[in-house]
């Protein structure tokens, strides 16, 4: 950045509102994964959900997320950062107002997909649009601030959960139905944003209105040096990238980063812990309230961690932040893992005295003195004891009052989990694709990106009730555990460093 001294805040501060504004999406992304965590005993009871229509109705929103991300780059490449965006808003303000106002599980599931679409366009081209309007010793911050809302929109719908779960008459649709409130703020504030100048010169050869902008970041020295740049690359005259263009091996190293980081942030189990936290602490014998207490914690936890990445990211670098986050991740999994492979169930008096229902009680206290040392174990006796129905109903209410396990343990490794994502693959990941793909495939390689990443994360949420259910928690945290260490070597072997540097130099870098 080439202005003076006394223009940086000025510039600094015109910079940051956009970002603050759009990166808002992720803000309504992170409310809209989170809010269900809260809301699952309520819809699982009011939709009469077995185990896979519960985990569908969950992941379900990833399905339409995995559709919005294959839309989204040709929509912005063809219509724009802006107007997608704007498109974005009215998706989750749509969403939001249906999915609790539905009386239908097949309704439900629909108004939740659209709010899908609407996470799988947010969560791509804010971080895009951020990255092509900041310049270059802001934007791994900038477009940090995309994860930043990201993570208060989770913390913010852990605490509305937490305010509302005891409302009378369907809690569960007020904690979905808020969400329209931000939404449509969203939309609102979304047309005093400008349009990305890469995307105006590069797409519309509209050289003046670009300059207007690149004067307001960061001053006339700043919009001429940087429309320089773009205009370089845009004379190129590269022909506009397809799907087939992004496996040349030309892309071959990017597109190794870029599926990688992809692969990794989702497969170590990160949506599972938000989509269920309460879920988790339950199964680790904490009551409703406290489980949605220690909900807050992990959201908040989530916060801080966040903003000190923001704060290192631009530092420090993204290759040693990732290298440090997915070392933690991996210990706290153990953690986990030691946690619950310790646990112990046992029947007795007074445990059994905690069961409502008389005749699951009557069944069940044939089992007074006896201990169980694993979940599978348990389970495999109680599914010859009970029906189907009651079966589900200890799973999911009264498999609490039987656990005896180190919590505190628990909770320390769900947090140490949290911090080491916030720090690492969580930001990091949507800083480096935003500033690794060129101009001309920018929008179709994310765009598949993106999509990979939400199969991932779809296939993760989809199969966490299942693993809890079959494998028990041990098994299922020490997969996560062993995915985590899978990611510190990638990060070792393959991702480079890109902070400092301007996109058209990464290009150049990276390309082959």
């Amino acid at each position: 950045m080439q202005s003076d001294s006394k223009n940086i805040v000025l510039d600094k501060s015109y910079t940051v509102l956009i970002s603050l504004i759009v990166a808002l999406g992720g803000f309504l992304l992170g409310f809209d994964s989170a809010v269900i965590s809260g809301a699952i005993k309520g819809i699982t009871i009011y939709f009469e959900m077995t185990d896979e229509m519960l985990g569908f109705a969950v992941g379900c929103v990833i399905f339409g997320a995995m559709a919005g991300n294959l839309l989204a780059g040709p929509m912005s490449d063809r219509f724009g950062r802006k107007k997608t965006l704007i498109f974005v808003a009215f998706l989750f303000t749509l969403s939001a107002t249906w999915s609790a106002l539905a009386t239908g599980y097949t309704e439900f599931i629909i108004a939740r997909i659209i709010g899908g679409i609407g996470i799988g366009g947010a969560i791509l081209i804010a971080p895009i649009y951020i990255a092509e309007i900041a310049p270059p010793k802001l934007r791994g911050s900038l477009v940090s601030f995309n994860q930043l809302n990201i993570v208060i929109g989770i913390s913010v719908a852990y605490f509305s959960n937490y305010f509302l779960v005891n409302l009378e008459n369907d809690s569960w649709r007020w904690m979905l139905g808020v969400e329209a409130i931000p939404a449509f703020l969203y939309f609102v504030a979304l047309f005093i944003v400008p349009k990305s100048p890469r995307w105006l010169v590069i797409k519309l050869n509209n050289v003046s209105s670009a300059f207007g902008i690149l004067m307001k970041i960061g001053g006339e020295d700043y919009a001429n040096t940087t429309l320089e740049e773009i205009q370089r690359i845009a004379s190129k005259k590269e022909t506009k990238g397809k799907l087939s263009d992004i496996f040349k091996s030309k892309y071959s190293t990017i597109m190794v980063i870029a599926l990688g980081i992809a692969f990794f942030q989702q497969i170590t189990g990160i949506n599972a812990i938000f989509y269920y936290a309460p879920t988790i602490f339950e199964q680790a014998g904490g009551s409703t309230d406290s489980s949605f207490l220690q909900a807050i914690v992990v959201g908040l936890t989530n916060l801080l961690f966040t903003l000190l990445a923001i704060w290192l990211i631009d530092k420090l670098g993204r290759r040693p932040l990732l290298l440090i986050g997915t070392s933690f991740m991996a210990l706290a999994l153990m953690m986990a893992t030691l946690a619950f492979n310790n646990a112990t169930y046992e029947f007795n008096t007074e445990t059994l005295s905690k069961i409502k229902d008389s005749e699951m009680k009557s069944s069940l206290s044939q089992l007074n003195g006896e201990t169980f040392t694993s979940q599978g174990q348990l389970f495999k006796v109680l599914q010859a004891k009970l029906d189907y129905k009651a079966f589900l109903n200890f799973k999911r209410n009264e498999i609490t009052n039987f656990i005896d396990i180190n919590a505190t343990l628990v909770l320390i490794a769900i947090l140490l989990y949290v911090a080491s994502f916030a720090i690492s693959l969580g930001p990091v990941m949507w800083a480096l694709i935003s500033e690794i793909f060129p101009n001309n495939i920018k929008g179709i390689a994310i765009s598949f990106v993106g999509f990979f990443n939400s199969l991932i994360s779809f296939s993760v949420t989809q199969v966490f009730p299942w693993e809890l259910t079959n494998l028990g928690p041990t098994a299922t945290f020490a997969i996560y555990a062993l995915l985590s260490l899978c990611s510190i070597f990638f990060v070792y072997k393959f991702v480079i460093e890109t902070k400092g540097k301007t996109l058209e130099e990464v290009e150049k870098l990276l390309v082959k």
